[in-house]
């Protein structure tokens, strides 16, 4: 087990060299630059000798391929650069003071999630074919279909609006709970539904229906025969789910005002800020190959038979 978990860990170097080299060549071919961006938000052209000054101290005036292998050389020393818009601060930095606010927002939004639809899903299983089963396939569809954005306008029309209790803006803790909401409630909902068609697969195994003969009692067999089977597809979908949830959504740092990644990504892009690009762009990659990481260990605590076949 530990070889593969190495050789997973070693796999993650040519991966994150693809997205850097992709993202590197798409962004240099866009049309338009960083001081383009710059120059037109100022509503006048830039300064033929300050546009070469700039490209001179960043090294835009190299050949691209030359830019290109600088940069992968100061990659590998986690040197990403600087930002061309925020003077004087790394792109380390930049993300630093980014991914702190996405990280909370997920992370409150993904315990939702499991916190919920684990639960819901198990108690649909269990109560199969009941009222309580149809009302949650109910719920959770229409929860499931819903934009995160017309949850998140349902929310500040109730909450803030109406019944003033959270603030419209980003102004304190509170307002990290209607965007975790947000994010979570679609999640929480296909969580549920996954949970409630594997725990009623595993609830047809021979030895769950065995253990049911020999006269323990439903609860007995649902803890220690169905749960721990039925929640291996879940977690199959934690990892990529906690990778996107931490990482910032766009839609929803915009609408709550929230200087998360999702909102530094789109305002590197529409500003050029090359450096900033490239280092969200490997970050979401980084965080993305963690989360299946992630899965792979917890597979192996969830299904011993996975541990005997890889050693």
């Amino acid at each position: 087990m530990v070889r593969y978990l190495i050789n997973r860990v070693l796999w993650t170097i040519p991966v994150l060299w693809l997205v850097a080299t992709v993202t590197f060549f798409l962004m240099h071919t866009a049309p338009g630059g960083p001081w383009d961006a710059r120059s037109g938000a100022a509503g006048r052209s830039l300064d033929p000798s300050l546009e070469a000054s700039f490209n001179r101290q960043y090294g835009l005036d190299e050949p691209l391929i030359v830019q290109y292998f600088t940069y992968l050389k100061n990659a590998a020393t986690l040197n990403f650069g600087d930002s061309f818009v925020q003077q004087g601060q790394s792109v380390i930095e930049v993300i630093g003071n980014g991914f702190p606010y996405s990280a909370r927002i997920g992370v409150l939004a993904l315990l939702m999630a499991l916190g919920i639809g684990i639960p819901v899903g198990i108690l649909a299983a269990v109560k199969h074919n009941t009222m309580t089963d149809y009302a949650s396939l109910f719920v959770t569809t229409i929860s499931y279909t819903l934009p995160d954005f017309v949850i998140a306008i349902f929310l500040l029309i109730v909450f803030s609006v109406h019944l003033d209790l959270v603030p419209i803006l980003f102004t304190d803790w509170r307002s990290y709970i209607l965007p975790a909401f947000a994010l979570g409630t679609g999640s929480a909902a296909f969580i549920a539904r996954l949970t409630r068609s594997s725990v009623l697969e595993a609830m047809r195994h021979d030895h769950v229906v065995t253990a049911r003969a020999k006269g323990l009692s439903s609860r007995a067999v649902i803890s220690r025969h169905v749960v721990r089977n039925g929640m291996i597809p879940v977690i199959t979908i934690i990892g990529p789910a906690f990778a996107g949830l931490v990482t910032g959504k766009i839609i929803i740092e915009r609408m709550f005002g929230i200087p998360g990644m999702g909102r530094l990504f789109i305002d590197s892009i529409s500003t050029r800020d090359y450096p900033v690009i490239m280092g969200v762009t490997l970050f979401y990659s980084f965080f993305i190959i963690l989360g299946n990481l992630m899965v792979d260990v917890a597979y192996v605590f969830a299904d011993p038979r996975i541990r005997d076949s890889q050693g």
